[in-house]
């Protein structure tokens, strides 16, 4: 007997967080396992920038089904993929839901199978920032609310499910997938196509990715960070894959700093390859902050709060903080040598999505009824 398994994807996150669960579920059938798997893309990223440069590089397989939700409202964004994926599994309905990460496809989705008592497993569970003005904040508590199995990145998911009155024996420290397909395309990262023509060199030049609402919606904020980031970096090229949010606070501003190179949003290949030989990362991201810790980059995360402590305590991110006075002294440290090494958590060691098949295989096996 088979069990289907929906794997929902539908922003960038989430697809290198998949890459190693399909490569593990592939590897399993065809070592005569039992469980099989429908790719589900929301279409909540339908720009090829965000989501399909990543199926491509990665080699991740073409969704078997695209709901094609596009852009809009959180609210309208949520009802649309609730209503199409709502609409698959009437149509064909599958034995779990697989959600990954905190994007609205997440919550979404994994609303949408529990009122068809549709099992959830949810992949990065038992992450918080404890900012609630973060939509992934309410993303993934509400997710975390009513999904039935978790499979979580360190001890401190482990913890905060555990708070929240969630058993033992639904939680499964697994490690990280996202370090998964970063340990496994190391050998393949290469230089975007502007490299030379930028005149980049290897720990001559830092990173920096924005696009949180705090720090680009409102002009006045956004420019000042730019002016200390600016202020702060030495002279030293700042390379700035503009997210399409950022794009729009971009295009009021009269000039911009002159060590900014402005750029597309980068393919996963080369975007890593950038971080990976910058002197350091600038950004607001939580995954980059994972990227880094593994590569051994400094990192500073323009942020209060983060949902990745591990980064912070074990790894090569600071929080700095979205004041943009406390970025000069972090960068003086920097360029002085004065950055932690930091470390690697436990089990970020590449193979994360084969921990995964195996429990689903297991819990799978006795699955009867986990309608909540």
């Amino acid at each position: 007997m088979t069990n289907t398994i929906d794997i929902i994807a539908g922003a960038r996150p989430n697809f290198m967080k998949i890459a190693p669960i399909i490569r593990a579920l592939d590897a399993h059938k065809v070592a005569g396992g039992p469980l099989r798997y429908r790719l589900v893309h929301t279409g909540q990223h339908y720009d090829a920038r965000m989501s399909g440069d990543f199926f491509t590089q990665l080699g991740i397989p073409q969704p078997d089904v695209n709901l094609e939700v596009g852009s809009g409202t959180q609210a309208g964004q949520t009802a649309a993929i609730m209503t199409a994926y709502e609409r698959l599994l009437l149509d064909v309905r599958s034995d779990l839901c697989l959600v990954v990460g905190d994007v609205t496809s997440t919550m979404a989705c994994a609303i949408a199978a529990q009122k068809l008592c549709v099992p959830v497993a949810h992949v990065e569970g038992g992450i918080r920032s404890g900012d609630w003005t973060m939509p992934e904040e309410i993303n993934r508590r509400v997710t975390d609310s009513i999904t039935n199995w978790f499979f979580t990145t360190s001890a401190a998911a482990n913890q905060n499910l555990r708070q929240s009155g969630v058993g033992e024996d639904r939680i499964f420290f697994v490690g990280n997938t996202m370090i998964d397909t970063l340990l496994s395309n190391m050998d393949r990262l290469r230089p975007p196509a502007f490299w030379d023509g930028l005149g980049l060199q290897a720990g001559e030049y830092l990173v920096t990715t924005l696009h949180r609402p705090a720090n680009v919606d409102t002009t006045e904020t956004f420019v000042q960070l730019l002016t200390a980031i600016a202020a702060g970096t030495r002279g030293l090229p700042v390379v700035f894959p503009v997210h399409p949010r950022t794009a729009k606070t971009l295009q009021a501003l009269d000039c911009l700093p002159s060590c900014l190179r402005l750029v597309e949003p980068q393919p996963y290949l080369e975007f890593n390859y950038l971080v990976k030989n910058a002197k350091a990362v600038i950004t607001d991201s939580g995954g980059i902050t994972e990227e880094t810790t593994v590569m051994g980059v400094p990192c500073l995360t323009l942020r209060d709060t983060t949902e990745r402590p591990e980064t912070v305590s074990i790894g090569t991110n600071e929080l700095i903080g979205t004041d943009p006075a406390c970025l000069r002294p972090a960068l003086d440290r920097l360029f002085a040598g004065e950055w932690k090494k930091g470390g690697i958590p436990e089990k970020w060691d590449g193979h994360s999505g084969e921990r995964i098949v195996a429990e689903l295989e297991r819990l799978l096996d006795y699955a009867v009824d986990f309608c909540l």
